[in-house]
């Protein structure tokens, strides 16, 4: 009987020991994932201090960039992306991309109002990258700010509100491009064929001459056709255009365009940042505006990625 006794001790023992060791391991792999989330945790912020670095070099670039000159070209520091940079145990990088070279979606509207000069310009963008001219009337109903829609393809609230789920038209300018997903029309693969041509800022603009692809110059300058652009964008690769009259100069005859509707200088430009800290990976863009000379641009959004 003592034996017995002795046994199921024993077993008790072993079981207390076997039961603890697993309580040990259980609360050694809890503490390991905590310190390693933690970890994780730490890098991260510390990857978004170096995104918001990251972003105030690229205003520090582009202020410079505006005090020592007045003409903006694909030829300059601030259009040269760079490769990584390393960091401690990390690396950044960054580039910046000129935004006036680009159709600004918002110019379709002029005091909440339909644009018709730039609507027809937009149109003529869509039909040279291949898209249907009447996605123009989607756009230019969501950004008015009536509620009656364009003929063809417009699309007001009675066509978002039978959608599931129902939503409103904006009737506001686009913020970002982002947002051309809730407009009919705009789907993934229309949106990746529009994004290198096209912006949307929160101001009406002239199209920056030295950056605009041949699309969007093609698009703007009524009359001239794509393969001239594309003539003037090799010329430019050489010799960029000092004043809006050099360019206006290189036109084919019988083509021009009012000097409002073009510069040789940049307002908006955006930042696009990657930072890896340890394992953690952050990549965020800003939109940055030069409104006063001699300080730095100021941000007019940032996003994380």
């Amino acid at each position: 009987m003592k034996y017995a006794q002795r046994g199921v001790a024993v077993v008790m023992a072993m079981g207390v020991v076997s039961l603890a060791a697993v309580v040990a391991t259980a609360i050694l792999v809890s503490h390991n994932a905590w310190s390693r989330r933690a970890e994780l945790a730490a890098q991260h912020a510390q990857a978004l201090e170096l995104l918001q670095a990251g972003s105030d070099w690229a205003r520090a670039v582009l202020g410079d960039d505006q005090r020592a000159n007045s003409v903006d070209h694909l030829g300059e520091p601030w259009a040269v992306r760079l490769p990584p940079m390393p960091l401690d145990n990390g690396e950044l990088e960054g580039h910046i991309e000129d935004q006036q070279g680009l159709f600004n979606l918002n110019n379709v509207v002029s005091g909440g109002n339909l644009h018709p000069v730039q609507l027809a310009r937009f149109q003529r963008l869509l039909v040279l990258l291949g898209l249907p001219a009447s996605l123009a009337d989607a756009l230019a109903d969501w950004v008015d700010e009536d509620d009656k829609p364009q003929p063809g393809h417009g699309a007001e609230d009675p066509y978002y509100l039978a959608l599931d789920p129902p939503y409103r038209a904006a009737n506001r300018p686009l913020i970002d491009l982002d947002e051309l997903s809730l407009v009919r029309g705009f789907d993934a693969r229309t949106r990746a064929r529009l994004a290198p041509y096209v912006a949307a800022l929160p101001a009406s603009t002239a199209i920056n001459v030295n950056t605009a692809p041949p699309e969007v110059l093609a698009a703007v300058v009524e009359g001239l056709d794509l393969g001239a652009a594309r003539v003037l964008v090799g010329r430019r690769a050489t010799a960029y255009f000092r004043t809006n009259a050099e360019f206006l100069a290189q036109l084919p005859k019988d083509v021009t365009i009012s000097l409002q509707d073009i510069r040789v200088t940049s307002e908006y430009l955006i930042a696009t940042m990657r930072v890896s800290s340890g394992g953690a990976q952050v990549r965020g863009n800003a939109l940055l505006a030069r409104r006063e000379p001699g300080r730095w641009p100021a941000v007019v959004w940032r996003k994380i990625l």
